[in-house]
């Protein structure tokens, strides 16, 4: 049995085949046509094994330790803004500025730039990326989920009494960004409710530090949005919480850490290591009792620039909801570094749903290709802990199940849609 770096090196390029060629059947098929030395020769041309493989060994020296790090000010930036002052990037040798940037359409075209070196993005932002919706298609990857929850469907105070989605044609409804899973989720929301999203609402795009204002200002009715955005419209008295997103989709994916595919085969051990200081940071952020300390680091002005108590309401679960309640959801927003690739597969159809990408999708490849499930699980190992044995799973949806093997039948139930 190999050891060492060959066994990692070993480990490394199973896992790209098994993620090839899901099915044993057809993998031992492939490899008995062209020989296993051929296979993973053609395999290593377009992935280098060997560079992420020496990545992961333990203790290998970054290759570059300077790095800045893009971030919209939500909570969803958790462990990659704690990471900062709480030392886990410096833990790993690495210097990193956090930059907290104005919009998510900005946080894409700098890191396209290479003006940062990875960034926190949208869980859909990277599938887009790749498949070249919205800009220029370009690999792009997501080794890390940032947290899940941590959405809510906030309304104007106006509208306390018009609870009922059936009644919200005319609405004016804000989301972060198009690739969001805001969008995604408030679509769906508004379809299971007999509501086109499309003819019946305008749903528009707006950067989450301007939300707030646009609520008091009357320009919307609504959004759909990343905390601390809906408990600051509760705490500025101009909102009230309608419903949070895990009572939507509970556990669905929000915010993720993201680099470009040259990053990680150009500087393997700084991604690595980087990698690793995010997903400590995350593991930190799930533990409960850590939340208040997290709060108290990341509320500053050059971070979220909000009142503690705000960050606090978030993190903790303990909130106001702008109705007269005091609600208490522990997991309101918690935070689970692995990229389940059933999430993407997920995202795709929802793409497809409305019109945003069109014609076939090779769901399951492009869903390994981009959330790099393997690699969060060999540093979750790494960090002492157990990461899930497989890297799809079923979920649920406002009461439907969701199978990632039949992407395609789960598109064609739906009764509103864009798609054919």
């Amino acid at each position: 049995m190999p050891s060492g770096d060959a066994a990692i090196q070993r480990v490394v390029e199973g896992t790209v085949m098994r993620a090839l060629f899901p099915r044993d059947a057809e993998r031992r098929a492939f490899l008995k046509s062209v020989g296993a030395g051929t296979a993973l020769a053609a395999v290593s041309q377009f992935l280098p094994t060997g560079l992420i493989a020496e990545a992961f060994a333990q203790g290998a020296k970054p290759e570059k330790t300077d790095l800045k790090i893009g971030f919209i000010p939500i909570t969803c930036a958790t462990p990659i803004i704690m990471a900062k002052p709480m030392g886990f990037y410096e833990k790993q040798g690495l210097n990193v500025e956090v930059v907290k940037t104005a919009g998510w359409a900005v946080i894409r075209d700098k890191t396209l730039n290479r003006e940062y070196d990875a960034a926190h993005m949208l869980a859909p932002m990277p599938i887009a990326i790749s498949l070249g919706v919205g800009s220029n298609p370009q690999p792009y990857t997501m080794p890390a989920v940032e947290n899940v929850n941590g959405q809510a469907i906030t309304l104007a105070m106006k509208h306390k009494d018009r609870r009922d989605p059936k009644d919200w044609k005319g609405f004016k409804l804000a989301v972060p960004f198009d690739y969001s899973m805001h969008n995604y989720l408030l679509r769906y929301y508004l379809a299971e409710a007999g509501i086109d999203p499309d003819t019946d609402v305008q749903i528009r795009a707006v950067p989450p530090p301007d939300m707030v204002a646009n609520l008091r200002a009357d320009n919307i009715d609504g959004f759909l949005a990343p905390d601390p955005v809906n408990q600051r419209a509760v705490y500025d008295g101009v909102g009230f919480i309608h419903i949070l997103s895990k009572e939507i989709w509970d556990r669905h994916p929000c915010c993720a850490f993201a680099a470009s595919q040259e990053f990680i085969t150009q500087t393997p051990n700084t991604y690595a290591a980087l990698l690793r200081a995010i997903i400590e940071a995350t593991t930190y952020a799930a533990k409960p009792e850590n939340r208040k300390e997290i709060a108290a680091q990341i509320a500053p002005a050059n971070y979220l620039n909000q009142p503690v108590t705000v960050v606090e309401q978030v993190l903790t679960g303990t909130f106001a909801d702008g109705l007269g309640n005091v609600r208490k959801v522990p997991d309101r927003v918690d935070f689970d570094a692995f990229p389940w690739q059933s999430f993407a597969v997920w995202i795709m159809t929802q793409m497809q749903r409305w019109g945003q990408i069109k014609g076939d999708v090779d769901y399951a490849a492009v869903a390994a290709k981009v959330y790099l499930a393997t690699d969060a699980a060999r540093l979750m190992k790494q960090n002492g802990l157990t990461p899930p044995e497989t890297t799809t799973k079923s979920f649920v949806v406002m009461g439907k199940t969701f199978d990632p093997a039949k992407p395609k039948e789960y598109l064609d139930s739906f009764k509103i849609k864009r798609a054919g």
